[in-house]
């Protein structure tokens, strides 16, 4: 059974961007700092506690006529009717025809999901029953290697959604001294996989390899490496316990000789699996319980999501916030500094989510895009951010809107206000600016000469009225990182419906890949017969090749 997509009224699609754009047009200019004034209640209208999560976007650049247009834009583009066509795991995947259900990945015991009218949540429960059994059975030194040695160390091998997600659970929820060392290994260069394996002893060491399709080139490259790795040192019948296959294909996961293989759906996309056994490693360095309260959090955001009134729905409200910025006022870049060391892959992480997802130029139905789409997101740690490019983001030409994700203490018995005070210093900045003026008193007072202070002036103002939102939690517990994730990963989908396009695909990714396996086969050629590039390829292209053969 197959269940219809949302069909948008394109008249009244038009006239709701129609009058988006009026408003943008209109109130573009207008100082943030001012609208507090201007608008009773602006604070609270746009302050959510959601999850265990605390939300400000009253800093952002809306005012609140302009709020009510994306408001009204998000209801004619049918925001609500691809919110349950999503949950009801219709193929919102068009152009692959598949259904996107990661909600169903980490919904509790006793779920009802189905994909394309198919039951999906038992079979769920039961890899994530087998995980978490797996992952316990290891931590407790019940499965152990090849010379009955415990496990001390996983490696977890994958690259894209099958590195990032995990990568970024563990760095924020590792223990200061783990029990099982956890590393990752994602670049094909073998300087990588050199650096995971040092210091490790095969004997302790599982290797888990994470491919969706276990095809991709740089997974089984490194894959290869590990297993030869292991199979110089352990005796040949107990290699197998040392190599974990998580992925969609379990056919070629046991002929690369795997002894435990999970699987995951089709319907699960990459940059959206990390809820699946794609974070084994993550359940096995961290715990089951740990696992599951990470899905509980999420879980708690997909209610929220699926349930709550579009004007006071986070993810929604954060996706307005940015097509506000993106379309409305032409900011084609965004910033995500995270206040906490845990977090610090946070922006690599929305990098792929968001820029994978909605970096696209047609829409759903393959015509150009008349819009603008996803920005370019980038981002450090604050507050090793301040000391790099928040001078850009402060006094540059462009305005580059900003999100700052605090945690109000990152280490128990640890004062975290040194830490969070530049948060909310850097969002008052951004807003507030200085004015030359301004700056010249300043310096005045201080006993400058009036002539140096009038030469310096101009370049210590500020022009201020820079948008940001900020997100605090108390702790970065599992929870609220589960919270977190999933908040972005719905912004990332509603930013979608808004802008026509598929959030789903990602076609952009193969091109390079495939002109990569040309080259790669051209340069083991070349290497076997002293041939050069084909003719064929353009002189750029011919020349480098030749320069690295």
């Amino acid at each position: 059974m197959s269940i219809a997509l949302p069909l948008t009224d394109e008249k009244r699609r038009a006239e709701a961007w129609t009058r988006f754009d009026a408003v943008a047009a209109r109130d573009g200019d207008a100082r943030i700092e001012t609208l507090f004034e201007a608008e009773a209640g602006r604070v609270g209208r746009l302050t959510l506690e959601v999850a265990g999560l605390t939300l400000d976007l009253s800093k952002q650049a809306f005012t609140a006529e302009g709020l009510d247009a994306c408001l009204a834009l998000a209801e004619a583009c049918d925001v609500g009717d691809w919110k349950r066509a999503l949950f009801n795991g219709a193929a919102v995947n068009a152009s692959e025809g598949r259904a996107v259900l990661h909600p169903a990945l980490r919904a509790p015991d006793g779920a009802h999901f189905e994909a394309l009218g198919e039951p999906v949540s038992r079979e769920v429960e039961q890899v994530r029953d087998q995980m978490v059994a797996y992952a316990e059975a290891i931590r407790a030194g019940e499965e152990a290697g090849a010379t009955g040695e415990r496990f001390r160390a996983v490696v977890h091998i994958g690259i894209g959604g099958s590195d990032l997600g995990p990568r970024l659970v563990w760095d924020a929820l590792r223990p200061l001294d783990p029990a099982i060392d956890v590393r990752f290994v994602a670049n094909i260069d073998p300087q990588e996989i050199a650096e995971a394996l040092t210091g490790l002893d095969p004997a302790s060491t599982l290797v888990i390899v994470v491919s969706k399709t276990f095809t991709t080139q740089e997974t089984l490259t490194n894959a290869v490496l590990a297993r030869d790795w292991l199979a110089a040192a352990l005796p040949e019948e107990g290699l197998r316990r040392h190599l974990v296959g998580v992925s969609a294909a379990p056919d070629k996961v046991e002929s690369f000789g795997c002894g435990q293989v999970f699987g995951f759906s089709d319907w699960v996309g990459g940059r959206y699996s990390l809820w699946s056994a794609v974070s084994l490693s993550c359940a096995i360095g961290l715990g089951g319980e740990v696992f599951r309260s990470l899905l509980a959090g999420a879980s708690e955001m997909d209610r929220h999501f699926l349930e709550t009134p579009l004007a006071y729905n986070a993810p929604v409200l954060m996706a307005l916030a940015q097509v506000y910025n993106v379309e409305g006022l032409k900011r084609r870049a965004r910033t995500v500094a995270p206040y906490a060391h845990g977090l610090r892959r946070l922006a690599a992480f929305l990098q792929q989510l968001e820029m994978e997802s909605n970096g696209k130029r047609v829409t759903r139905e393959g015509k150009p895009a008349t819009r603008g789409t996803g920005p370019v997101v980038f981002g450090e740690p604050g507050t090793n951010g301040q000391h790099a490019f928040f001078q850009q983001l402060h006094q540059g030409p462009d305005v580059v809107p900003a999100e700052f994700v605090v945690v109000k203490q990152t280490l128990e018995g640890r004062d975290g206000a040194p830490l969070w005070s530049n948060a909310v210093a850097q969002s008052e900045a951004l807003m507030r600016g200085r004015t030359a003026e301004a700056a010249l008193a300043e310096m005045m007072e201080q006993g400058m000469d009036q002539g140096e202070a009038e030469r310096l002036a101009p370049h210590r103002a500020f022009p201020g009225n820079r948008p940001s939102t900020t997100i605090l939690m108390d702790r970065l517990t599992p929870q609220a990182l589960g919270a977190l994730l999933a908040l972005y990963e719905h912004k990332t989908f509603i930013e979608g419906v808004i802008w026509d396009i598929n959030s789903f695909d990602q076609w952009g990714v193969e091109l390079g890949k495939v002109l990569a396996k040309r080259v790669l086969g051209a340069a083991q050629e070349s290497r076997d017969s002293a041939k050069r590039a084909p003719e064929s390829w353009d002189p750029s292209t011919r020349s480098l090749f030749e320069r690295l053969i």
